[in-house]
């Protein structure tokens, strides 16, 4: 945890000197009226559009058009004094065509700092309302905009959206039943070996629905595409080999979609483009999760650039101290004021916006706890923000997922406010499967709390709560988690100092590559022991990119700045690594196919269904007094299929059994009457006998006893025959009893 100090920025910026004057502003060319305040941004009327800005500390605001694509604007008009409507300006400007016009904002006031106000009408900015923006069509192309050395190289445009969904609308996928897929749009397919016709864009998303069905995923989490400068707002372009800002994590604009990201750039092709992107994967079943950055801005602190919020309202929209410096609860030199009135409005206006416009099912909201402080950056207890969106209509039925920490220490893991709505990304859980996977002692008791969907830290809101994950972009891939004990971030230019240091991994023996056919295998192992584990487990399973098929960052675990190989999904993967790639399509197909390992509530350990055992039992828990508990690598759990859905569905019973030891372990298996055990899945054998297609699984020899190879896991399924049930030995335990601990010999 960082201490208050190091959350505020040290130095004032030198106090402009503009050379405007509101009073310079007297005459329009065009008709205008009174306009409406509602809603903010740039709305088309008849023969005209309706501007509305928001600033409560502003003097006078001048709307800055111009023709499409002209440098020198064609008018600037000021928005007159009796036009304004409490804190808003607002003109309808007539004579104009909106789809031939792009415009930008001179907003007037006072220059003082130290009270947090930092107006400059020199200084033309992006309406924080604006639903697209100009300037940055084109991926790694600066824009003629910027070329030219033009003082306004971002404009607002006004799209339109009149585009044919076919029908298309929101999935809402019960929470319980998703498999996430978090990836990164131009990363997905900017690799060569990709195929696809325009690498890196929506469409190329597109192209490749039917790779996302053969995994069986049925949502994308995306990370962000709300528009940013991935030059970072450098002057020169830099190299190709340069670091430039690849994930996005810092917003230009939270109204218009990355117009980098499309195929035909910028004049709203980006917008039909996303749109075509969200229908085709709505008409595949998957659902589509923005990763959102509300907490700050691009804008960074006083050293940073005037984009938008700054100049328009610095004080409102930021979190300030009591002189005028910025808070950086964010880490990125400024936190937004996320608990202002005004600012909640405008965030919720932009969720809306992607909810209606853009069909969007859901969203995880990057360092969500930021979104829980209040304007002076202290905790809130009952945060008004989080409130208003869990309760807000228009988005009632929206997924909304926190991660549950931010920079300057919040940490809300099983905490986050949550109004019985908000998920969260479970830190705890990706830590806890980490060390048990690498046998680490301890950790089986809290192992029981995070395969039951974390009852410990979320004992009212159920599983559903519990955003499952081993993997995420920020962090070594799940290849890297087992091939590297350190990280190796070199590329980054940081010399190494960026991205965790504590990453749970382990390489098994050797760091980095290696041609050892045995290590090999064990990695192999320890990636198919991860990946089961977070199938059979109740909550809600996200996997990152290109993780089934083994993808490597070669070490690198901060691969925010790298837009090359280290970060692309290299689709030579698909073949080279198929072993791993099979054993995901069936584990999660696996996980789809029986409703028992996808409760909406938690289990209970008891038998409130009349199955003759209760929905959950342990195994290898009560253990001998010689081997306590923190030093057990050893775990088991049976789920009965009648308290599937808490009842709802019917299933089968599932067995499902661990070993994290380096010995192989015996285990006594449950008896059911009338019931027989069929292996789906055994990570301790070789492809292809490590996993069946579901229903396609193979009956187990020994009914009795149950042999785990080290550091593996085993997917058990019962099914009912017609035979005599066999005679337990006399060593043998009850369906409910606990599993012998007995080891081979050394």
């Amino acid at each position: 945890m960082t201490n208050e100090a190091q959350q505020v920025s040290t130095n004032s910026a030198v106090e402009p000197v503009p050379s405007r004057k509101l009073s310079d502003y007297t005459s329009s060319p065009y008709p205008i009226g009174r306009g409406t305040p509602m809603p903010l941004g740039a709305t088309p009327v008849p023969n005209g559009v309706n501007f509305a800005v928001f600033s409560k500390h502003a003097t006078g605001v001048v709307l800055v058009l111009y023709r499409k694509g002209e440098s020198e604007p064609m008018a600037e008009i000021r928005f007159p004094d009796n036009y304004r409507v409490g804190n808003v300006y607002c003109m309808t400007v007539y004579d104009i065509n909106h789809r031939q016009i792009e415009y930008g904002l001179r907003v007037f006031g006072p220059y003082d700092a130290k009270r947090g106000h930092r107006f400059n009408p020199d200084e033309i900015l992006i309406d924080p309302h604006a639903q697209a923006i100009t300037g940055r069509g084109k991926w790694r192309e600066r824009g003629e905009l910027f070329t030219s050395g033009n003082d306004f190289p971002y404009r607002g445009r006004i799209p339109g959206h009149d585009f044919d969904w076919h029908g298309d609308r929101t999935l809402n996928h019960p929470i319980e039943d998703l498999v996430i897929y978090e990836m990164h749009v131009r990363g997905f397919t900017a690799h060569p070996s990709s195929g696809v016709r325009h690498p890196g864009t929506y469409g190329a998303v597109v192209e490749k629905i039917p790779y996302l069905k053969s995994i069986g995923v049925n949502a994308v989490e995306l990370l962000p595409v709300f528009d940013f400068d991935e030059f970072e707002h450098n002057i020169v372009v830099p190299p190709p080999d340069a670091p430039i800002n690849y994930w996005g994590y810092s917003t230009v604009n939270f109204f218009s979609p990355k117009a980098g990201f499309a195929a035909g750039g910028a004049s709203e092709g980006e917008i039909d483009e996303f749109k075509y992107m969200v229908r085709e994967l709505h008409k595949a079943g998957i659902e589509v999760i923005l990763d959102v950055v509300f907490n700050h801005t691009a804008e960074g602190n006083e050293h940073g650039p005037t984009l938008s919020f700054k100049g328009v309202d610095n004080q409102t929209y930021y979190m300030l101290t009591p002189d005028g410096y910025y808070y950086n609860f964010s880490g990125t030199g400024n936190t937004f004021n996320c608990n202002q009135p005004a600012v909640i409005q405008f965030i919720v206006d932009a969720l809306r916006h992607w909810v209606f416009a853009y069909h969007i099912d859901g969203f995880r909201f990057d360092l969500a706890s930021i979104l829980a402080r209040r304007e002076d950056g202290t905790p809130l207890g009952d945060p008004p923000l989080l409130k208003t969106i869990a309760h807000d209509p228009v988005l009632g039925r929206t997924k909304l997922i926190a991660e549950p920490w931010d920079a300057g220490g919040l940490y809300h893991v099983g905490g986050f406010p949550d109004y019985g709505r908000w998920g969260e990304w479970n830190g705890k859980y990706r830590d806890t499967i980490r060390k048990f996977v690498r046998s680490d002692a301890g950790t089986v008791p809290e192992m029981m709390q995070r395969l039951m969907g974390s009852r410990d830290l979320y004992p009212t809101r159920g599983p559903i709560a519990s955003v499952n994950f081993v993997i995420a972009h920020d962090g070594f891939t799940l290849n890297d988690l087992f091939s590297y004990n350190d990280k190796h971030n070199e590329a980054n230019g940081e010399d190494n100092r960026d991205g965790a240091n504590d990453n749970n991994s382990w390489n098994c023996g050797v760091e980095g590559e290696t041609d050892d056919p045995e290590i090999l295998r064990l990695r192999r192992r320890m990636m198919k022991n991860s990946i089961a584990i977070l199938m059979v487990s109740q909550g809600v399973p996200m996997i990152s990119m290109g993780d089934e098929v083994a993808r490597t960052q070669g070490g690198n675990n901060n691969g925010y700045c790298q837009d090359n190989e280290i970060s692309y999904l290299d689709w030579t993967f698909l073949e080279t690594n198929a072993e791993i790639y099979r054993f995901y399509q069936h584990v999660i197909a696996f996980r789809h196919h029986h409703p028992v390992l996808r409760h909406g509530y938690h289990l209970r350990g008891e038998d409130y269904q009349g199955a003759g055992i209760p929905d959950i039992s342990w195994y290898d828990v009560d253990l001998a007094a010689d081997q306590p508990v923190n030093e057990r690598l050893t775990l088991a759990f049976l789920l009965s299929g009648k308290h599937a859905k808490g009842g709802l569905a019917e299933d089968n019973d599932i067995f499902v059994a661990m070993n994290m030891h380096w010995e192989d372990q015996y285990f006594s298996l449950p008896q059911l009457p009338g019931k027989r055990w069929f292996v789906f899945a055994n990570t301790g054998v070789d492809a292809p006998y490590d996993i069946c297609e579901p229903g396609e699984e193979v009956r187990l020899d020994d009914q009795v006893n149950l042999m785990l190879t080290s550091r593996s896991v085993i997917i058990l399924v019962a099914r009912e025959v017609d035979e005599p049930d066999p005679v337990q030995p006399q060593t043998a335990q009850d369906s409910q009893g606990r599993a012998s601990k007995r080891k081979t010999k050394s």
